[in-house]
C-alpha cells in the first residue's frame, strides 16, 4: 500500500496495486528476473543507482510486513547486510510494526522471485545485494 511519493512510474504504480502478501523484489544488476514477471529496470551503469538507494525509496512508500535475503548476503556482503538490517530497523521505528526477516539460499531466492509482482532491477555491482519485500497492511 502507498504511503507517499515516488516520482517514477513503473514504481508508484505496482506499489498501489500491492495487497498484503504480496512480494516486490529489488534486485542488484545481476539478479534474473524470471519471464512472466514485471521487470523494472532503473540500471544505468555500475553501481547506479545503487541498491540502497532504491531499497530507500521503494520502503519510503511501501508497507513492509516481512523481508527475504539469500543466506549468502551474511558472510559475501556483510557491508550491505549490516545496512540492510539497520534500515529494516530504522522503518520498523518509522512503520510501528515488527518486520519479520527470512533467509533462503540464493537458488531458492532466484525462484521465490517468480511471485513477485514486479522485480527492480538497480544497478548494484556488489554480491547479493537483493531483497524480496513482502507488503503489510497500513491499518
Amino acid at each position: 500500500m502507498k504511503k507517499g511519493t515516488v516520482l517514477n512510474a513503473e514504481i508508484s504504480g505496482v506499489i498501489s496495486r500491492l495487497g498484503h502478501t504480496d512480494t516486490l523484489t529489488i534486485g542488484d544488476a545481476g539478479l534474473p528476473v524470471p519471464p512472466a514477471t514485471q521487470r523494472i529496470d532503473m540500471a544505468l551503469t555500475h553501481g547506479v543507482p545503487s541498491f540502497l538507494a532504491v531499497f530507500d525509496v521503494v520502503t519510503s512508500e511501501m508497507q513492509v510486513e516481512s523481508a527475504i535475503l539469500a543466506s549468502e548476503i551474511q558472510h559475501m556482503n556483510p557491508q550491505l547486510h549490516a545496512d540492510v538490517l539497520s534500515r529494516i530497523e530504522q522503518l520498523q521505528q518509522h512503520q510501528g510494526n515488527t518486520i519479520t526477516i527470512h533467509y533462503l539460499p540464493h537458488e531458492q531466492f532466484k525462484q521465490q522471485t517468480a511471485t513477485s509482482r514486479a522485480v527492480i532491477r538497480s544497478g548494484e555491482c556488489t554480491p547479493y545485494a537483493n531483497v524480496i519485500l513482502c507488503a503489510g497492511v497500513t491499518f
